[in-house]
């Protein structure tokens, strides 16, 4: 089995894809945009790579000749809270995307894609794990209290663990509680506003946030008083108490 190919630059990215051709592509793209990219063929590879050195970025393909690429999103989202997981996959139905989502990715492109496309989504990710915001007090909403300073979110005190575009998207539909916010600007502000590529990933994160919500209040005693999330359609979403 051959190394992984490591080259130095600005933020590392490890790329799990078997594909020589794909993988080459990927490497020698990222490469050339002053990114450090090490190419590893396989999930067991790219597990001990991500044991020896930290990454920013995992671009992760799902189907890989010996592990499922789910697996390998849920260790690495466990062992690295920060981690960019962006999935690489030829699967389209909701379900597969919810399934990566749901297994600690942040975000997933449909293969074939671009380059061009693969670092603008890139940009906008890291642009927005750069931002840093004035301290905030916590907003409650009936028993859920949500702490953007410390990037917390309990109901009736206990902590409701949520991925980082969930917590990120629930933030603000919450400070502008009863307000109707349309979907560019829910990707603008919770992905980026040079955002580009589909908002289907909206509709996923969007998704998973309810049903985390959802969880938890039917797992915290009764009644959990918890605000509710209407999807305005042909416009975008409001959150209400």
């Amino acid at each position: 089995m051959r190394a992984p190919t490591v080259d130095r630059g600005h933020h590392r990215v490890l790329v799990v894809e078997d594909d020589d051709t794909i993988g080459r592509h990927l490497r020698t793209g990222l490469l050339s945009n002053d990114y450090a990219a090490t190419w590893s063929r396989t999930g067991a590879g790219a597990l001990t790579e991500a044991a020896r050195s930290r990454y920013d970025v995992l671009l992760l393909d799902l189907g890989l000749p010996d592990m499922d690429g789910l697996d390998i999103a849920r260790t690495l989202r466990a062992r690295h809270p920060d981690l960019l997981i962006i999935i690489l996959t030829a699967r389209t139905d909701d379900i597969d995307v919810i399934a990566g989502l749901d297994a600690g990715a942040d975000d997933y492109l449909v293969k074939p894609f671009s380059l061009s496309v693969l670092l603008a989504r890139l940009r906008a990710h890291l642009r927005r794990r750069t931002v840093t915001s004035p301290p905030q007090d916590p907003i409650h909403l009936g028993d859920l209290v949500l702490d953007t300073t410390a990037r917390r979110c309990l109901l009736n005190n206990e902590e409701l663990r949520l991925r980082p575009k969930e917590f990120d998207l629930l933030a603000v539909l919450a400070q502008r509680t009863g307000e109707a916010i349309a979907r560019e600007t829910l990707m603008s502000e919770v992905w980026d506003e040079n955002w580009f590529g589909s908002t289907k990933t909206l509709d996923v994160t969007m998704a998973a946030l309810r049903r985390r919500l959802a969880e938890a209040a039917a797992a915290s005693p009764p009644p959990a008083r918890l605000p509710r999330i209407t999807t305005l359609r042909g416009h975008g979403y409001r959150l209400e108490y």
